[in-house]
């Protein structure tokens, strides 16, 4: 599994477990935790602590924009496990730095993560979402290659 990958696997884990007990835990014990029981050789620590501190920061935008491109989905509905998939998705997608992490990465982990860890229909949902996403806030601002 590929460090990044399995980056977000263990942030998946530790935002799920947080967002479990209703935030009233400590994140930061969780994903050190975490990272060190399931990710000892992770060669970039600093790349999970970047998206967690990002999905944080930005988590009332990111659940806003959850809100309004899953209208039929109230957040408090949505699994936990789509969520946060969501979460960091959508961190990647608007907030990332696109040479590290390119918008279709961000969708393509998303929807990974969905597979492996999500219910039978997570991966059409968080595609549809970050696909939405992508086309009406990103890609109007994203500079065009040139040919």
């Amino acid at each position: 599994m590929a460090t990044r990958h399995l980056a977000r696997t263990i942030i998946l884990q530790s935002l799920y477990e947080w967002d479990f007990y209703n935030k009233k835990i400590d994140l930061i014990k969780v994903v050190d935790r975490n990272l060190n029981e399931f990710g000892p050789g992770i060669d970039e620590p600093e790349f999970a602590w970047k998206i967690v501190k990002g999905v944080v920061e930005h988590m009332k935008e990111i659940d806003q924009v959850i809100s309004k491109y899953a209208p039929e989905w109230p957040l408090e509905q949505v699994a936990i496990i789509d969520r946060n998939i969501l979460r960091i998705g959508l961190f990647e997608l608007l907030h990332a730095d696109k040479n590290e992490v390119p918008s279709k990465v961000a969708i393509n982990e998303a929807i990974e993560l969905a597979k492996n860890y999500g219910g039978q229909n997570s991966s059409r949902f968080i595609n549809g979402v970050l696909g939405t996403v992508y086309k009406e806030m990103v890609e109007p601002n994203e500079p065009k290659k040139s040919e």
